[in-house]
């Protein structure tokens, strides 16, 4: 037998809501529209009007009113007795659901590029725990391509990257700014040179570079392709350290944030080397997937990294 059209439709147009239901157990138990209006909440016009939409919907008189109060009808006392379990089931889902919350955030994942993470990440998180001190956090640190891949295989919630673009599948937002330069050991040539050098020189020489798919890299390549594009590499490491080591020791000219070299460069270790004709300035980003905005301790992380900056 073909089932009706009401017996078809969904299940919330044929049942009271759960505030209805809410509010005929409080006048039940209660014995008052006035009491449990009170209890609610709400205004005594509001409940009773609310009370007779749900004894139109379920097509029954649910309460006997009198000057001494109200009780339910033997309907009312039937349907109060469903709604218990309905509210019930209720309740136990929403502390269910208060329970994944929790759990979520109670931690937080975060994929960074090494810049960020190194010299960045450290203050944004001892801000964070005093925001939310309860959260675990972890701090993975990987080149911006590397990140990006958590950050889209769910591995990280929120990640860190630098380079030109957004990376594929993912929003993001900038969140700070950074600059590349080119440092030298204070005995090399280049360290006395106060102009600088040129594009194409720094494009034929071979440099001592991060590895491809670091952010760093991306941008110097992109900064060099109008000038020949960049030369084989002296070496590639995959660590800003490395990276003032090998300069440091005079292997050859590095190209690295200036987040990464300011203490070097203040007691001399160093020596930035101008390229004039050259804007190696990049933004450094916040990623996370495409259509789902950062929540909880992700979402916090994110707002303070994006505050006013000294």
């Amino acid at each position: 037998m073909a089932a009706s059209s009401n017996d078809s439709s969904p299940v919330s147009r044929r049942v009271p809501e759960l505030g209805a239901l809410e509010l005929l157990l409080a006048v039940v138990r209660l014995g008052s529209v006035g009491r449990a209006a009170a209890e609610l909440g709400v205004t005594q016009p509001a409940a009773s009007a609310r009370i007779r939409a749900m004894e139109r919907q379920v097509g029954v008189a649910l309460l006997d009113r009198s000057p001494r109060g109200s009780r339910p009808t033997e309907a009312g006392a039937l349907v109060a007795e469903w709604a218990r379990q309905v509210v019930g089931a209720a309740e136990e889902l929403a502390a269910g659901v208060e329970a994944l919350r929790e759990r979520r955030d109670g931690r937080l994942r975060v994929a960074a590029s090494l810049t960020v993470a190194e010299y960045l990440m450290p203050g944004w998180l001892v801000t964070l725990k005093s925001v939310r001190p309860g959260v675990a956090v972890t701090l993975s640190a990987a080149n911006s391509t590397v990140v990006a891949e958590q950050v889209r295989d769910g591995a990280a919630d929120l990640g860190f990257v630098e380079g030109t673009r957004t990376p594929a599948g993912l929003h993001g937002a900038v969140v700070a700014a950074d600059r590349l330069l080119v440092v030298v050991a204070p005995r090399h040539r280049w360290a006395r040179r106060r102009s600088g050098v040129s594009a194409a020189e720094l494009a034929a020489t071979p440099l001592v570079l991060r590895e491809q798919g670091s952010g760093t890299r991306e941008v110097l390549d992109r900064a060099l392709a109008a000038h020949g594009g960049t030369a084989p590499p002296l070496l590639q490491l995959a660590s800003t350290t490395a990276l003032k080591s090998a300069a440091a020791s005079g292997a050859g000219p590095v190209v690295v944030s200036d987040l990464a070299v300011a203490d070097e460069l203040s007691a001399g270790r160093l020596v930035a080397v101008p390229v004039p004709e050259l804007d190696l300035s990049r933004p450094l980003r916040a990623v996370w997937p495409a259509g789902r905005r950062p929540s909880g301790p992700a979402r916090d992380l994110l707002g303070l990294t994006r505050g006013p900056r000294g």
